[in-house]
């Protein structure tokens, strides 16, 4: 309200407030209970709170952390009952919370789902105060602050009580900021993080929901949702495990895009994992300019690959799966952890440690004279040889389990050096063998060449596990998807076609630049998620596997 700047701190209203959440993150996030104290004078007034009810059951660990259990939630009205009441307290007064931004946000979103108008009111942060006016108290968590100001705290993780305990730490610190502020505007200027000058990006302006697309045809499942212009050009491309949450939140924190929106056009998927295929294949072909580029998050995960169209190729840790004809494994996670693998592979199979580049020496390198690399920077060795080293070593990960196949390695040629005495190469493929376990505890990941075999996969749907998206892995690439068939004929006849397009039995594989996103996008999926897996051999019948995952009870498991 822009009335509201010029007013006398002195005279101003405050409504300090604190809010509990179902403890999810993003869209996912819901509001389960808002409580308000009014603030005037330096004195607390009216008290409110209210439990709010959720569409999605509360965990374990969240009725615990707050108290809130879900029978307490199923009793409580709906947010489209509880939020007009608060907006109407916030009316003409500057809303006050400890670390503002995250239950701004949280209301932001639960006035969107309840297809409610944000009332935007002034915002100032007891966290920001602190560090204004207390810079020598260092821990200002909401207890913490409460108890080097004096402050007696009753109860924490509740709303209504963590409202009087903020209003209480800023009624403490109010003197304070009138002695350094006389207005609001003042105020919110005060506390304003200070930040190198820079030229300010015009904020886009928030659309009435009266004024937005349409979004209540969406439903609240997987899937993938285009916003277009009034002429049906696609402006961005989204994806969400409910679409209709997610849609609707670009609203909240409106885009450069979100005020051209007049239509939303979506496609439901049964997994997210097939949202986030579509996702980033809509992304490619539409181009919107919404969308400047696929998220990565940064997950922890790498792949270890080895380019075999190089002359002596080298293993190497990189975030994506390498292009062309390669071998790549993975993801696993932890990249110290994915190098040092790296450096037991090159010790125990010989092979090059210097990097890409292949510089030309006159004598062995440390690791040439320790016997750990075959030296081929010397230019006499014959690469046939090298190549014979390279490919015992991720022949390794052709199978199921490539951590395994490489601990029974080590354990072969430690029992052979032992047989022929030679005690002390026994005793360090001895404690190589030990380093390597836990190696492979830490990475834990799939330690497995993406290419090696063909499977289908089974991902379902997060709340409904009758329905499932079945994916046809093949050469590490997606090469069927869709919604797993009901008739075993039409399932049968996808799987024996996908078998079909199966490389040949050989060393690597071929990923085109394009493929790399998608092949990244499910490795990561899978590693983070429980998802049904059956292998596809050449002597797997297509016929047999339908009438196995078409029954009904296999559709439930």
């Amino acid at each position: 309200m822009p009335g509201l700047a010029d007013l006398p701190l002195l005279t101003a209203e405050f409504l300090a407030v604190d809010t509990e959440t179902n403890g999810l993150a993003r869209e996912s996030c819901e509001l389960t209970e808002v409580g308000a104290v009014l603030v005037g004078g330096g004195e607390l007034h009216e008290r409110w709170g209210s439990l709010v009810g959720v569409e999605q059951p509360l965990g374990r660990g969240i009725q615990r952390f707050t108290g809130i259990s879900q029978a307490m939630v199923d009793a409580a009205p709906p947010p489209r009952v509880v939020l007009p009441g608060f907006a109407e307290q916030l009316k003409g007064r500057v809303l006050v919370a400890h670390n503002a931004r995250f239950d701004i946000r949280v209301l932001q979103q639960a006035f969107e789902r309840a297809g409610l108008e944000w009332p935007e009111p002034p915002v100032l942060c007891t966290v920001a105060l602190a560090r204004r006016l207390a810079p020598l108290q260092r821990r200002r968590g909401l207890a913490a602050l409460a108890d080097a100001l004096g402050i007696e705290v009753a109860a924490v993780h509740r709303a209504l009580p963590d409202a009087e305990t903020c209003a209480r730490v800023f009624c403490a610190l109010f003197p304070k900021l009138c002695a350094h502020a006389g207005t609001i505007g003042d105020a919110l200027a005060l506390l304003r993080p200070k930040r190198a000058a820079r030229k300010p990006r015009a904020k886009p302006e928030r659309r009435p929901v009266h004024l937005r697309p349409d979004m209540s045809q969406l439903p609240k499942d997987p899937g993938v949702y285009v916003f277009r212009d009034a002429d049906g050009r696609p402006l961005y491309v989204g994806k969400s495990v409910c679409l209709r949450t997610r849609a609707r939140a670009h609203f909240t924190t409106p885009g450069e895009w979100t005020g051209d929106a007049e239509h939303v056009d979506y496609q439901p998927t049964h997994s997210e994992l097939g949202a986030l295929v579509l996702e980033n294949r809509l992304i490619k072909a539409l181009k919107p300019p919404g969308n400047k580029k696929l998220k990565k998050t940064p997950d922890g995960y790498v792949y270890l690959r080895c380019r075999l169209d190089i002359p002596f190729p080298i293993l190497e840790v990189a975030r994506e799966p390498a292009a062309g004809h390669s071998v790549t494994i993975g993801p696993l996670r932890g990249q110290a952890a994915a190098s040092e693998l790296v450096e037991q592979l090159n010790s125990l199979f010989s092979l090059r440690h210097c990097g890409r580049k292949l510089p030309r020496r006159d004598h062995p390198s440390a690791y040439g004279q320790m016997g750990r690399c075959l030296s081929p920077c010397l230019r006499d060795l014959d690469p046939n040889l090298y190549r014979e080293r390279l490919d015992a070593a991720l022949g390794l990960f052709q199978g199921e389990d490539g951590g395994a196949s490489l601990l029974a390695h080590i354990d072969g040629q430690m029992r052979a050096a032992a047989a022929e005495q030679r005690f002390e190469r026994a005793a360090w493929l001895r404690r190589r063998h030990a380093r390597l376990r836990k190696l492979i505890e830490r990475l834990g990941g799939v330690m497995r060449a993406i290419h090696a075999g063909s499977r289908l996969v089974l991902a379902a749907h997060p709340t409904d596990a009758a329905r499932r998206d079945a994916f046809w892995i093949v050469g590490g690439r997606v090469v069927d998807w869709g919604a797993l068939p009901e008739d075993p004929d039409e399932l049968a006849a996808r799987t024996a076609d996908a078998l079909r397009a199966a490389p040949r039995p050989e060393l690597g594989g071929w990923l085109r630049p394009d493929e790399i996103a998608e092949a990244r996008i499910v490795g990561l999926w899978l590693a983070a998620h429980e998802a049904r897996v059956h292998e596809l051999t050449p002597g797997t019948d297509p016929g047999v596997l339908a009438e196995r995952l078409s029954g009904p009870s296999a559709r439930a498991a």
